[in-house]
């Protein structure tokens, strides 16, 4: 009764946003130790390239909902990022694969130093499933703009090659995730990264893509 309620209630979150014109995207904070609140202008530049390049109507805004709240229910689309350690508690991971289960979608982006704790804290979440890397003609790489190579090299933390792998729900792709990519530091304040503007261009229609895949799955 409880996971058909919460189905629902993300059902209506959903329309309600579509109906409203004011899908934006949610920042998850996580324990651990990892910085999960690093450059809170990537998610509002990101929403105002949308809003400027698409017809999807957004309300630039940075929002963040905690994991250990059930306030991630009224949150269709999920982002998560960060440098350090991450740690999720039981009920956590439940609630965190009860989200996914019932149509959430979560984001996440290795902002370069997370890659083991978060692959080990996932498995909390789904123990019988694995990260499984993404294939290039996979319509998230050109449901809008084309990258037919995989995903851009944004910042070059080291020459690890751009990666972008999936964990599947019942053949829909619940959780996309980003390593040696970091598309995000794209999507922030020019200043903050220094990033030349053709970097950061790919990287925010690299995110659209993101954002249009996750809308129309």
């Amino acid at each position: 009764m409880k996971k058909l309620f919460i189905a629902l209630f993300m059902v209506m979150s959903a329309v309600c946003l579509a109906q409203a014109g004011e899908f934006y995207i949610t920042r998850l904070k996580y324990n651990g130790g990892g910085d999960w609140y690093n450059d809170p202008s990537a998610e509002v530049n990101l929403l105002n390239f949308i809003k400027s390049n698409t017809n999807i109507r957004v309300k630039p805004k940075y929002t963040f909902v905690d994991i250990s709240t059930d306030e991630i229910f009224s949150h269709p689309f999920l982002f998560m990022t960060g440098h350090g350690n991450v740690v999720f508690s039981k009920q956590e991971a439940e609630r965190l694969r009860t989200y996914l289960d019932n149509g959430g979608f979560l984001y996440i982006d290795d902002d370069y130093g997370f890659d083991k704790a978060l692959r080990r804290e996932m498995k909390k979440v789904f123990p019988d499933n694995d990260f499984i890397e993404l294939p290039f003609s996979h319509p998230i790489y050109n449901c809008f703009y084309d990258f037919s190579s995989g995903p851009p090299k944004t910042h070059q933390h080291d020459e690890g090659t751009p990666q972008g792998f999936g964990i599947f729900i019942n053949k829909r792709l619940a959780v996309y995730y980003t390593v040696e990519s970091n598309p995000s530091d794209g999507w922030a304040d020019k200043e903050v990264h220094n990033n030349p503007d053709k970097k950061r261009e790919e990287a925010l229609r690299f995110g659209t893509n993101i954002v249009l895949y996750a809308l129309t799955n």
